[in-house]
């Protein structure tokens, strides 16, 4: 039996999947319901930018996400240095 083709999300802004870099870069809601419609059993959420309890299990994820784009920046070090970087400016968004 063929496999079934899949579509894959379309990752530019214009579809709205994606934010602007200017507004923080990272994926919209609408991104991430289309990411999980694509792939079942994914647990993708949106990013952690309100405020939250020390110890939840928001500011885990915020933690966890802030070490590992820490990494990225250690990797990317062009990227670290441009305040407008899609890097920066999603770090900036999880208030990192």
């Amino acid at each position: 039996m063929p496999r079934k083709k899949e579509t894959p999300i379309k990752t530019s802004v214009k579809s709205g999947n994606f934010r602007p870099t200017k507004s923080g870069a990272g994926m919209t809601k609408k991104g991430v319901a289309a990411y999980r419609k694509a792939n079942p059993g994914s647990k993708l959420k949106t990013a952690v930018t309100g405020k939250v309890k020390k110890g939840s299990k928001d500011a885990k994820r915020r933690k966890s996400f802030c070490a590992r784009s820490a990494g990225q920046m250690k990797k990317f070090p062009k990227a670290a240095k441009n305040p407008n970087s899609r890097l920066r400016q999603a770090r900036r968004r999880w208030k990192c």
